[in-house]
């Protein structure tokens, strides 16, 4: 049985029925199971509310079990091993894989992964799972990528990776995956309506909608980033032209600095991109957090057109609060004013009121933190 966000608090039986949508009765045996199992240990009582104090339950953070996270992006993929304490037990690894344009870029992964818990020296019976965020469209039901990742055989990816490294795999979105982090762990948790936008080589939305991750019909809801509201002619990833990734992107920014340079600029940038061991994009941030004028300049220029697609959503969803994370929310509070100035200039007052802007503070791990709360969500401790 899953116990959700035992992951990463103690939680009362009542609490462990509604979030498992499994009655008090069925809730209760199991977890008197897990715990002669040892999975869950006894936290005691919850401080007094008037009444009878309820008895607390965690995960066991002793239990030799681990959860291996992926995290996928276009250029590079990351690997983590974590206890049930959300403890880092394998230090993070990376590898760069152009998902996209490599050809065998899935076998690229599988290698990555299989070689990394090797090196682990994990028992493969210690590993509750696997959880992978990826970018493009994915079903997370049927265990299905659209965009990336075809399988030799023609089976759904989820499916084919489990067979091809022995262990059971989850995949999903990235986005939706940094946005489950933020509803577990960060600035959404508690909240029940909420939206996650992800700052990465695209612009991704996760979706909090009555305290859950919201998907949609088929599994591809929040695609933010093909919102046609630039006036630009550059193609978008998605082949189609206006999208509001062609003035976000991390990409598009650190192409519009490299420009810049070349006419004549003078920036930070200029020795910074010297390096190559590290991506452009991620020097590209550095000099902003640092206050280099030209970094600024173009992060808030991409940010105010960030801040025209949020008004779009505060108009829609009616957010309690929006958050932005991914890897560029390490830029931190540079983003906001121009985001800010965008929703002054396009958002309803009275609707943009009632909505805050955050900065995550959990950026550099969300996808990470993600998968492996896929991975608790999804497992049936036995």
């Amino acid at each position: 049985m899953c116990i959700r966000d035992s992951f990463h608090s103690a939680l009362p039986l009542n609490r462990i029925s509604l979030l498992t949508e499994k009655s008090l009765p069925i809730v209760t045996v199991a977890v008197n199971e897990l715990i002669s199992e040892d999975y869950i240990i006894d936290e005691g009582l919850a401080p007094s509310s008037g009444g009878r104090r309820a008895s607390l339950y965690l995960l066991n953070r002793r239990k030799e079990k681990f959860i291996v996270a992926i995290a996928v992006d276009q250029m590079l993929s990351r690997f983590v091993v974590y206890d049930l304490g959300r403890n880092i037990v394998i230090p993070q690894k990376s590898i760069e894989i152009r998902v996209s344009s490599d050809p065998q870029s899935l076998e690229k992964l599988i290698f990555f992964i299989r070689e990394s818990i090797a090196d682990s020296g994990l028992s493969p019976d210690k590993i509750l799972g696997i959880g992978i965020g990826m970018p493009g469209f994915v079903n997370i039901e049927t265990g299905t990528n659209y965009s990336i990742f075809p399988t030799p055989d023609g089976t759904n990816l989820r499916d084919y990776l489990s067979c091809q490294l022995d262990l059971p795999v989850f995949i999903d979105n990235d986005s939706s995956l940094i946005a489950l982090a933020e509803l577990k762990h960060g600035k959404a948790k508690g909240k029940q309506d909420a939206m996650v936008i992800n700052i990465g080589w695209g612009t991704g939305l996760g979706m909090i909608i009555n305290g859950k991750i919201f998907r949609g019909h088929s599994g591809f809801a929040g695609e933010f980033s093909h919102i046609p509201l630039s006036q630009s002619n550059n193609l978008c990833s998605c082949g189609k032209r206006g999208c509001l990734e062609v003035e976000t992107s991390l990409l598009v920014m650190a192409t519009k600095a490299k420009n810049e340079l070349n006419t004549g600029s003078e920036s930070s940038l200029r020795w910074l991109l010297q390096d190559e061991s590290k991506h452009p994009a991620d020097h590209f941030l550095e000099a902003a957090r640092s206050g280099d004028p030209l970094a600024v300049s173009i992060l808030s220029e991409s940010s105010f057109h960030l801040g025209k697609g949020i008004a779009t959503l505060i108009h829609m969803m009616n957010p309690e609060t929006i958050i932005m994370s991914g890897r560029g929310a390490i830029a931190g509070k540079i983003l906001l004013p121009s985001i800010q100035q965008a929703i002054n200039e396009f958002c309803i007052p009275r609707i943009a009121d009632l909505t805050t802007i955050e900065i995550s503070e959990i950026a550099n791990d969300a996808e990470l933190l993600g998968a492996a709360n896929l991975v608790v969500e999804h497992s049936e401790f036995t």
